[in-house]
């Protein structure tokens, strides 16, 4: 993690975690905000991991932040949307929050599959995954607008 910042603003961190919630106030103190951000399941109360989740657009969704939309990409198939749709909604109702999934440049396509193994998961399971990928996100996303980076 040598590349990741010691201290963050919470307008900062907000922008690289889609929003404010207490898990950004919470990181904004912090020494190493990215770097201690995987220790969050355990320290923080599920209901303020939920609320940075939920933070996030969903994989798929019209409306996206700049950033969202250049790391979710095209991939415009009309079918593939609506697959992504209604799965976004079978897992939102089977877990109480939202699908947050590190992209990585995959197409929409390639998350519809990892979708549809995060929905054979139990909650527990599917809430560290989440928290996971939305610090990997995070991560990506202050590695990727550093002054010197070309993506």
């Amino acid at each position: 993690m040598h590349d990741l910042p010691r201290k963050l603003s919470t307008d900062e961190l907000s922008r690289l975690f889609e929003g404010r919630s207490r898990l950004v106030e919470r990181l904004a103190v912090r020494e190493d905000p990215l770097g201690d951000a995987g220790h969050l399941l355990r320290d923080v109360p599920e209901e303020e991991l939920i609320e940075a989740l939920n933070a996030h657009p969903r994989i798929g969704a019209r409306r996206l932040s700049p950033q969202a939309a250049r790391e979710q990409g095209g991939d415009d198939d009309p079918a593939t949307g609506e697959e992504l749709a209604r799965l976004n909604l079978a897992y939102e109702n089977r877990f109480g929050f939202r699908f947050v999934v590190f992209v990585n440049r995959r197409s929409k396509t390639e998350i519809l599959g990892v979708l549809r193994e995060r929905l054979r998961r139990t909650r527990r399971e599917e809430l560290e995954a989440a928290v996971t990928d939305l610090v990997a996100i995070a991560r990506d996303r202050y590695r990727l607008r550093r002054p010197g980076h070309t993506p």
